[in-house]
């Protein structure tokens, strides 16, 4: 695949580069958020910094994808002013009102080992 072939999000991978629409280094991508299944692209987490946490910048931001380098529609000072990124809460699997007590009970459990797994 030659460097300057287009790829789809699904390709990202934590650390890509990522640019501003002028072409300046903005940071690396630290977390890609969406849905592979559907095919539904929410984001980036990307990390300017040490010193700075990792701010959001939505998919509708988010400009070419090629091998190794997101490139933003915004720029650098509009970079700046993106939210910083807040983990996605976990998906908890609930059970309709007339579960009995051993579904509830699995459920639960199921939950509890989803959490205790999350790195």
């Amino acid at each position: 695949m030659a460097m300057s072939d287009i790829v789809s999000w699904l390709m990202i991978e934590k650390g890509w580069r990522v640019i501003a629409s002028d072409g300046g280094a903005l940071g690396r991508v630290d977390e890609i958020t969406g849905d592979s299944g559907e095919d539904i692209f929410d984001g980036l987490s990307v990390d300017p910094s040490l010193l700075e946490g990792p701010r959001y910048v939505p998919a509708d931001l988010v400009g070419e994808i090629r091998q190794g380098v997101v490139q933003l529609t915004v720029t650098h000072a509009q970079f700046e002013r993106l939210e910083r990124f807040k983990e996605p809460p976990e998906s908890i699997e609930i059970e309709p009102q007339d579960a009995s007590r051993s579904q509830r009970f699995v459920v639960s459990l199921r939950n509890v080992f989803r959490r205790q797994r999350r790195p």
